[in-house]
């Protein structure tokens, strides 16, 4: 196995031990773009990431590494052993705990909300912007590089989502998680952890309550009011499902590009379905909209 190479080899070089002392215990399942794997070394566990094929054309390794200096205090992530910038392979502390995912994400509203109020409060700032609209402009452009003509499906959804563009981008931006779904959270005995900070950046807090629905959007439809601490007003759901609307346009283009590079036959993962299936759901949202 060519991953276990690298990983005995590297943890044994960053570690100061021997190779036959590293031993890989599991393989973390989730996430469309890397492979990480838990691993033990002298008696303590870390996790192992190896970035997916072209994975640097999405997450900027150097923006990432600032990040996670950035939130740091905040102690909500599991501590950075190594970073490369050039690879994007990273070691750190495990964390032992369940992804929330493996729970019920309704029983742990408040503890969610009181994260990422955590991130979104901390006064903590970033040069780097998230930029969404930007963002899927170059996410779009990987996919051109294919020829690909996008379906009218997607133009039709982008279009109603660009004339909201001036509703959306007109609130303040704070440092964001920018991936904050319910399998980044981790319950530990300390409480709910955040991991995963590969998408950071200054943007609209909501994104990250839409980004809370991405398996099911029941759970941003139920944090929204936690968070707001009021029953939401007819904005407020509006800009929840805005963004949630444009992730999915956003996931459509990275599944798309996925499936073009041949991750569906290496991963066997059909991506191609999984981009249909985000335009789906972004088309749904739409008639949800008030």
């Amino acid at each position: 196995m060519h991953h276990e190479t690298i990983i005995k080899s590297l943890t044994a070089s960053v570690l100061k031990v021997s190779e036959q002392d590293v031993r890989l215990d599991f393989r973390l399942m989730g996430g469309m773009s890397n492979y990480t794997y838990v691993i033990s070394a002298k008696q303590t566990r870390y996790t192992f990431r190896i970035p997916g094929k072209n994975a640097d054309r999405f997450v900027d390794r150097h923006i990432e590494q600032h990040h996670l200096n950035l939130i740091e205090p905040l102690k909500l992530n599991n501590d950075t052993v190594y970073l490369n910038e050039e690879s994007g392979i990273k070691i750190a502390h495990y964390l032992e705990g369940t992804p929330l995912h493996e729970k019920d994400p309704l029983a742990f509203l408040d503890e969610a909300v009181a994260v990422l109020k955590k991130v979104h409060d901390s006064d903590l700032s970033s040069p780097y912007a998230y930029a969404p609209f930007e963002r899927l402009a170059r996410y779009e452009s990987y996919v051109k590089d294919y020829n690909h003509q996008h379906h009218p499906r997607y133009q039709a959804a982008k279009a109603l989502l660009f004339e909201h563009r001036p509703f959306l981008e007109q609130f303040p931006k704070v440092l964001t998680h920018g991936d904050a779904q319910v399998s980044n959270f981790v319950v530990t005995d300390e409480g709910l952890r955040l991991m995963d900070w590969e998408f950071t950046g200054m943007n609209d807090p909501y994104y990250d309550l839409a980004c809370f629905g991405n398996a099911n959007f029941d759970h941003a439809l139920a944090i929204l009011p936690v968070y707001l601490g009021t029953p939401p007003t007819t904005e407020d759901f509006n800009r929840l499902y805005l963004w949630r609307i444009f992730q999915c346009l956003q996931w459509h283009n990275v599944a798309l590009y996925k499936d073009f590079i041949g991750l569906s036959q290496d991963l066997n993962i059909d991506f191609y379905k999984v981009s249909n299936l985000y335009l789906d759901k972004a088309e749904a949202l739409i008639k949800q909209l008030r």
